[in-house]
Parts: C-alpha cells; structure tokens; sequence
C-alpha cells in the first residue's frame, strides 16, 4: 500500500514541476480527457486528492449517482480563475492518501493516465516506473469501462508490451487467431484507457482497428 502512495505522491510532484513555467492561457490547451482542457483535469486530481469515502458517498447522491456529473462538479469546485493557485493546490495536496472507495491501484491509473491527458498535448515527456504502469494495466484489462477500466476495449485481441515480458490474450477461445496489439506499457495503457495514442506507438495486424477504438472511449 505505501509503495503505491509513494509513486502517487511522486507522480503529482512531477506534474506539478512540469506545469510551474507554463504561460497562463496554454492551461487552455485541450486535453486527451474528451470536453476537458488541461486546467480541467489539473482540478480534477486536486479534486480526486481530497476526496473521502464518506465525502464520495455524500457527493454522489447530490450527483443523483450520475459519475460524469459527479465529476463536473469536482472540477468546478477546484477549478480556480488563476491557473497559479490550482497547481498550488495540486502541490499542496500532493501528499494526500484519501480516496474515493475504489481499489488502491485506480490512483495509478489516475497518476499515469491523467498525467498523460495533460502532457501530450504540452508536448512534455515523461518516463514513468514499469512496474506501478503494469499494475495499472493489468487492473484496466481486468475492469469494466462501465467502472473506468477497459476490458471490452480489449477483447478479441492480444496484447504484448515491447519494454517487458507482459503478454495478455482474450480468456475465450477464438475461432481464428486473435490480432496481435504491441506497443510499450504505457502506450498500451493508455489505449485500453480509451486514449488515443502517437502514430507508430502501437503495432501488430490489430492496431489500427484497436488505436481507433481507443481514440472513441
């Protein structure tokens, strides 16, 4: 549990160090979250590091248990007018260990992938520890997109990462052979994530049907 809070803090950090010299209006800079820009989803990991189990509880009811609207209403309330003061807040909670009543290993997947959302579209590069990017891939193929993951994403291929020895093929028999998708750790993540990807990240008979799919969640 404390090795992956370690890696949670240090990811907001990192986020944090990135976005300290962006102008003020490239917070505008939509990202890889569809509908949200950049300043959206720095509010929405502020949002998500204060929350609570009982405060979730409470929040989603007031959301009618609608997630997105749930989600709308975090962005809005950490959302601050001057860019400054919500990195602030990102910093200032980068050190928290509340959640949301979700397996510990979502705040993976919200560090890399929400990392990401925001980083591609900066033009800004980072290189993230293969293990913690493996946890949160395995838990994305594991769960339901109806709870965030992606594991309809990917049925009916097989996934083989090139950084290490990771190798994921559907559970059901296939009549014919099931399209291979390789691509890093993060790459694949991120497209079982419903992310789109750089062209040529991904390769294999299966990329280009499962990149576009990715592309659509």
């Amino acid at each position: 549990m404390n090795e992956i809070w370690d890696v949670v803090h240090e990811e907001r950090r990192a986020l944090a160090d990135d976005l300290a010299e962006l102008e003020p209006d490239t917070w505008d800079t939509p990202s890889l979250c569809p509908g949200w820009t950049v300043h959206d989803v720095v509010a929405h990991l502020v949002n998500d590091a204060r929350t609570t189990w009982a405060g979730f509880a409470g929040e989603l009811f007031r959301a009618r248990f609608d997630f997105d609207a749930l989600n709308e209403h975090g962005v809005a309330r950490e959302r601050r007018p001057d860019s400054r003061e919500t990195l602030e807040n990102l910093r200032s909670v980068s050190g928290r260990t509340s959640s949301a009543p979700a397996p510990l290993v979502t705040r993976l997947v919200e560090a890399f992938v929400h990392g990401e959302d925001i980083r591609r579209p900066l033009g800004i590069s980072r290189s993230y520890p293969v293990g913690p990017l493996l946890d949160a891939l395995k838990h994305q193929l594991a769960t339901s997109t109806g709870f965030g993951g992606g594991k309809e994403r990917a049925a009916g291929v097989v996934l083989q990462a090139t950084d290490t020895d990771f190798h994921w093929k559907p559970a059901k028999p296939m009549v014919n052979a099931a399209p291979v998708v390789r691509g890093s750790t993060l790459a694949l993540l991120l497209a079982v994530s419903g992310r789109p990807v750089r062209p040529g990240e991904l390769d294999g008979d299966g990329a280009a049907a499962f990149a576009v799919t990715a592309g659509d969640g």
